[in-house]
Formats: C-alpha cells, sequence, structure tokens
C-alpha cells in the first residue's frame, strides 16, 4: 500500500475532541499546555467542554483543530510510513507540521493569526457560503459569474464530484442560490460560517498571514505535499509559503487534489483529526481506495498493531 495522511479542516470540530488522548499520554498535555502560552487562552478547556457556539467561532476553531490534529499524528509510531500529505484548508498547516516544514509552535503561531484575520475579515466584510450538490463544475462557475452581478460570488470548495461550495457577497451568494436551484440542483445549503473563506472577501487577512509566515521556519518537507490552491505536490518551502497566502482567497482544489496522489499511486488514505468528513470525500472521488482514520485512542492502537 502507498499512503498519504490527510487532514480535515473546519467543519470538522466537536466538543470534547482530542480529550481521551489528552487523559492518556502526557506528550499530548504539553502540547496543549505551549498551545495556551502561544494563544493566551485555555483551549484546552474550550475544546474539552466547549460551548460549541465558543468553539465554532473561528478564531478558535482553527487552532483547536490544528492541535487536535497535530496531537493524533505526534501519537503515530515513528515507523509509520507515508508518501504525501495533504490538508483541508486549514488543515494544510497540520499537513505541513507533519511532513517536518513546521514545528508545532511555529505552525501554530501562523495558525493563531490566519484564524484572527479571517475572523476580522470576516467582521469587516461580511459575507456568507452556500453548498450546492448534484451541479457540474462548468455549471457552477456560470452560475457564479450570472449572480455575480449581484456582489462577489465565486467557487471556495471544490469537495467531490457533484458537492461544490460557493462564497461571497451575501446577496450575491443568495442569488446563486437561487439560479442554482432554477437550474435543478439537487441541494442548496447555506452555511453557518463567520465570513466568506476562500474569497477575495479575505483580502484583509493576508497581511498578518504574511507576517506570521516570514517569522517561521519552513523546511524541506520530507514528502511531497499537495497544495489546495493548484492541487500540484511540492517540496518547495518558498512555494508553499506562496500557497498559504493565495489559499485566503483561492478555492480549495480537494477532488483536484485527491486525484493527483491517486495519479502518484496512493492507495490508501488516512485521516488525521477529528470526523469522518475527508473520508467520506475521498470515497465519492474513488471507491476503490482504503480510507481510515485516526481520532482517537481505539482507531490510534489499531494504528499501532496494524502499522
Amino acid at each position: 500500500m502507498k499512503r498519504a495522511l490527510v487532514f480535515p479542516g473546519q467543519a470538522s470540530q466537536y466538543v470534547g475532541m482530542a480529550k481521551d488522548i489528552f487523559e492518556s499520554h502526557e506528550s499530548v498535555r504539553k502540547m496543549y499546555s505551549t498551545a495556551e502560552k502561544i494563544l493566551e487562552f485555555d483551549v484546552a478547556n474550550v475544546t474539552f467542554n466547549g460551548p460549541l457556539e465558543l468553539l465554532t467561532e473561528t478564531g478558535i476553531t482553527q487552532p483547536a483543530l490544528f492541535i487536535t490534529s497535530a496531537a493524533f499524528f505526534s501519537l503515530l509510531p515513528k515507523t509509520y510510513s507515508f508518501e504525501m500529505v495533504a490538508g483541508h484548508s486549514l488543515g494544510e498547516f497540520s499537513a505541513l507540521f507533519a511532513a517536518g516544514v513546521l514545528s508545532f509552535e511555529d505552525a501554530l503561531s501562523i495558525v493563531k493569526a490566519r484564524a484572527q484575520g479571517m475572523q476580522n475579515a470576516g467582521e469587516e466584510q461580511p459575507g456568507t457560503m452556500a453548498a450546492i450538490l448534484n451541479m457540474s463544475r462548468a455549471d457552477i462557475e456560470k452560475v457564479c459569474l450570472h449572480a455575480s452581478m449581484r456582489g462577489i460570488v465565486q467557487p471556495a470548495n471544490f469537495n467531490s464530484p457533484g458537492q461544490i461550495v460557493i462564497s461571497g457577497e451575501t446577496k450575491a451568494v443568495y442569488f446563486a442560490m437561487e439560479i442554482a436551484k432554477n437550474l435543478g440542483a439537487r441541494k442548496v445549503v447555506g452555511l453557518k460560517v463567520s465570513g466568506a473563506f476562500h474569497s477575495p472577501l479575505m483580502a484583509p487577512a493576508k497581511k498578518d498571514l504574511r507576517e506570521a509566515i516570514n517569522k517561521a521556519e519552513f523546511n524541506v518537507p520530507r514528502v511531497p505535499i499537495v497544495a489546495n490552491v493548484d492541487a500540484k505536490p511540492t517540496t518547495d518551502p518558498d512555494k508553499i509559503k506562496a500557497n498559504l497566502i493565495k489559499q485566503l482567497e483561492k478555492p480549495v482544489l480537494w477532488e483536484d487534489s485527491v486525484e493527483v496522489m491517486l495519479q502518484e499511486g496512493i492507495n490508501e488514505f488516512v485521516e488525521v483529526g477529528p470526523g469522518r468528513v475527508l473520508q467520506g470525500l475521498i470515497k465519492r472521488i474513488n471507491r476503490d481506495v482504503t480510507v481510515s482514520g485516526v481520532n482517537s485512542v481505539e482507531t490510534l492502537e489499531e494504528v499501532c498493531k496494524n502499522k
């Protein structure tokens, strides 16, 4: 088997994630202690006890998700091999940590700046997002082009065949939703988000993100990382930095990323972090691949047995 590790992004969070490994591993407790100093709030308390409304705030969700994925990855056996990594949006930072590009501290510092910047951008330039099911990319592009007469709107996530998310100014997104319904989309669902992620409305977050990236040490990854913005594997630290900044405003090419990894011979995908979102998307992209997750003490033990 040729294995890739994949890491989830926002919307995978839930109250209590990683609590079992926090309670059973001293090394994880140390990670949360380090994180509390960097973030300047008790991230363990919010992650394990909620409330969900607080954990769902962008400025808290993103660091909490990163720490959860990083903690699970840190417990994998040193002999656990993988050939590529990728992450969905915020998950790209977890992937960079796993590939050895960034230290835990540097990655979390960047995530902190990104999360706060995105939350602020959402408040300064309000917008929303919507999922559209059972429409082609070409049709979604046309829908957004037509709806853009009402404001900024564009595809934000190409998640899997027939599952695309759009993002932009609220009136333009709502108009696009109506157009999609009229054109026969199977389902159109408005998302509860604090901003128009992966759209030009996130531009104000670039400054702080760039500053945080420039302060961090980027190493050459030990395996290629497939970037969201172009779905191309890279091991070039400068390219990785540029991709992370572009990612704020550009669509997440998740379907393309998975297809590229399949072309590279990957036939096993392991989702490291909370939930099963990416496992579901990958199965929709290719039913024949093996998918699994590392998101609990039990799944971690299973991996250690079958490494």
